[in-house]
């Protein structure tokens, strides 16, 4: 469980962190708030899955793991990323008075009216988004949502994980 609280841990705060960052300093309209981005970075933290599971093989295995073990262990440390993602999002919101939303929309107004886009349908658009608005004030439905938007990429990074690290030639363990 060590390792799935290390690596899990690091994995998650680093992808927030990553986030929150570049949401702090170039907005949520800039590349930096963009869904490729934010699943970039999640890509990126979570090779600490494979990085965790390796430690694990080489250090608690002997440098031999079969894929149920593996594939187990890399399971453990996305939960624990994602759970750790999810807890330092919701501290986000709260310490931004829950202005996530709010503000979203806002950059969304801004960049339509920056394209030229006729007041009426703007004034549509945002309509839409009072109904998301709502949802989001949920608190169950913000975390359950914020929980599936990274666990089934740390699932993914889980799966290749362990189908090549049951492998014991590939990065073998130094004695």
């Amino acid at each position: 469980m060590k390792y799935a609280l290390v690596y899990g841990i690091l994995s998650g705060v680093a992808i927030i962190a990553a986030i929150l960052t570049g949401l702090g300093l170039f907005g949520s309209q800039h590349l930096f708030g963009s869904q490729l981005f934010g699943y970039l970075v999640m890509l990126v933290a979570l090779t600490l899955i494979f990085v965790g599971v390796k430690r694990y093989r080489d250090v608690e295995k002997g440098g031999v793991i079969r894929f149920a073990p593996a594939f187990g262990m890399g399971l453990a440390i996305a939960g624990v990323a994602a759970v750790a993602y999810v807890a330092v999002w919701e501290i986000y919101l709260a310490a931004t008075d829950y202005r996530f939303m709010d503000d979203y929309i806002a950059g969304i107004v801004r960049a339509r009216e920056a394209a030229g886009v006729p007041p009426a349908e703007i004034a549509r658009e945002v309509a839409g988004f009072d109904s998301m608005r709502a949802w989001y004030a949920n608190p169950l439905a913000r975390v359950a949502v914020t929980f599936a938007e990274i666990f089934p990429v740390g699932l993914v990074v889980a799966l290749i994980s362990a189908a090549l690290l049951r492998n014991p030639r590939l990065l073998p363990a130094r004695g």
